[in-house]
């Protein structure tokens, strides 16, 4: 019997280009195979393990004849290629009508609202990344204190400023009325409030970033997993990314690596229940995002031994960001799916799902709160024969 899932959902990993690809310019994408490629190989000795070789040609990752874990790709029914609908699928929640409202840069009625609110004009409202919206306009954003403005070219819209041109928590506040001032207007996206820290040349992002999203417009496995009486703790942005809704706590980190280590710290209070954390990794720098990775894959045996009877852990993604493509920013991609844990059957291949609502119809399941709308559950193949 299962009695507390972990899910780590690691962002921007991608393991090929889904069927559809082609339509968002991705139809080359693979965000593990050509990371590794660009660094000659990625040592991940414990996601090799998991059964990651059975999954694509990763330069530096042995396919296991035994993995110690169950293995398998999740596709993406709802249209799109963010964090919001990656996180939003996997908890049971499918879009089949999400037009991208940035799919040519920022739209001159999201440019008006941002500047009206923030009261100066901005600088961007292009496709971009944030590292080359940093390094393009860096001299610029502190000489004239307009708001840094871009899009990954879906519903997303990221604002920066720098903590010196505007106080962290008023910058929150006026992105969290953009985005209301937006919803109004009809417009669904997700704006990112992400401030700045650095010298006028050298700018980087501050910890703090805050997403303001909408409420899924659906039932979450959050949902149904409070409906139950179960606990829900969110580690990292998940929280915000579902509004809060559903989760029973939530705690904020500042990296990739603090989010494995808060999720150890959790798992000697929390009895029952699930614990959800977003795992970041990626960064513009091949060498950096592999280091980074490398390091969350070194952290994860000192979660398993921390594992007992009744626990399942399972890590996968909610996009790729294949960042050997130009524009280097989201990518749509399959995304890896691995669970493991004490007494559960090892080496099953989970094969190529749908939808990652599986994994929210697998959570629920597990946890015995109501079956989601959507999704088909792989728990039956996790139990031991």
């Amino acid at each position: 019997m299962i009695n507390r899932v972990i899910l780590l959902v690691i962002d921007g990993f991608g393991i090929g280009a889904l069927p559809d690809a082609a339509e968002y310019g991705d139809a080359d994408a693979n965000t593990l195979v050509h990371l590794a490629e660009t660094v000659d190989g990625l040592s991940l000795p414990n996601l090799e393990m998991l059964g990651l070789g059975h999954l694509a040609p990763v330069k530096g990752v042995r396919t296991m004849a035994q993995p110690n874990g169950s293995f398998g790709r999740l596709g993406f029914a709802s249209p799109g290629k963010d964090s919001v609908v990656g996180y939003w699928e996997i908890s049971g929640v499918i879009q089949n009508d999400a037009p991208r409202v940035c799919r040519s840069g920022i739209p001159l009625k999201i440019v008006d609202t941002v500047e009206q609110l923030l009261g100066r004009k901005s600088i961007g409202r292009d496709i971009s990344s944030m590292g080359e919206m940093l390094r393009r306009h860096s001299m610029e954003h502190m000489a004239t204190g307009s708001p840094l403005l871009w899009t990954d070219g879906g519903n997303t819209c990221f604002v920066a400023m720098h903590e010196s041109l505007m106080a962290p928590t008023d910058f929150h506040q006026r992105c969290r009325e953009i985005r209301k001032t937006v919803k109004h207007a009809g417009l669904l996206i997700r704006v990112v409030g992400q401030p700045v820290i650095g010298g006028h040349d050298m700018l980087r992002p501050k910890v703090g970033r805050k997403d303001f999203v909408a409420e899924p417009p659906g039932v979450t496995m959050m949902d149904v997993l409070s409906r139950s009486g179960q606990i829900a703790m969110g580690v990292g942005k998940i929280y915000d990314l579902f509004s809060g809704r559903g989760f029973t706590k939530a705690f904020s980190v500042a990296s990739g690596t603090a989010a494995l280590a808060e999720v150890i710290g959790m798992l000697g209070k929390m009895p029952r229940g699930l614990i959800c954390a977003s795992v970041d990794f990626l960064s513009e720098d091949a060498a950096q995002s592999a280091t980074t990775l490398q390091e969350i894959d070194r952290r994860l045996p000192e979660l398993f031994e921390r594992l007992r009877l009744g626990d399942m852990v399972i890590v996968t993604g909610d996009h790729g960001r294949d960042c050997s493509l130009p524009e280097r920013t989201t990518t749509r991609e399959y995304v890896p799916v691995f669970a493991t844990g004490p007494k559960l059957a090892q080496g099953v291949d989970l094969g190529s799902r749908t939808t990652a609502a599986d994994v929210g119809q697998t959570i629920v399941e597990a946890l015995h709160a109501e079956r989601l709308p959507i999704g088909e559950s792989f728990l039956d193949a996790l139990r031991p024969g």
